[in-house]
């Protein structure tokens, strides 16, 4: 089963978001799927920000059951692939996780470009709206290449 993790800063805007889009795209192939999602300075136990939980339900998308966690509190060699928002995500988990080093990516990567997806965190519903419809474009462009790589990560990490 490929595993993937979403990360953002809090975890309560962007990566969850990213993790419920993802889930919606995959469709039929969820359980086959772990789909997963954290913070690089999280505070564990909070909901999704009200204004992603709305942006994901107007696209039928449920976050209600979301609850914010710090990534030092998931073992990252259980995952093929992190997808971060911002480069300070990448050198982060980089610079404290060396050991899964090769598994992060900027999620703009998987389109080909290097650079972070706007945090709309405290901004107007439609600043959140704009930033799902972002990330549902990255994922669905990226959708080859995010599936290519969890899948190779997969086999290399159970070897």
């Amino acid at each position: 089963m490929p595993a993937i993790l979403f990360v953002c800063t809090a975890n309560i805007c962007r990566s969850p978001m990213a993790m419920g889009l993802f889930k919606s795209k995959i469709g039929d192939e969820i359980s086959k799927w772990r789909i997963e999602s954290a913070g690089t300075w999280a505070i564990e136990g909070l909901a999704a920000s009200v204004n992603s939980q709305q942006v994901l339900l107007d696209r039928q998308i449920d976050l209600s059951n979301h609850t914010s966690r710090p990534i030092e509190q998931l073992d990252l060699n259980e995952f093929d692939l992190i997808l971060v928002m911002e480069h300070g995500h990448k050198e982060a988990i980089k610079g404290e996780f060396p050991e899964v080093s090769n598994r992060v990516f900027l999620l703009y990567e998987m389109i080909g470009y290097k650079k972070d997806v706007y945090d709309p965190y405290g901004s107007h519903l439609v600043d959140y709206a704009e930033t799902a419809d972002e990330l549902d474009r990255i994922l669905t462009e990226g959708m080859g290449k995010i599936k290519d790589l969890a899948y190779k990560n997969e086999k290399i990490r159970i070897q």
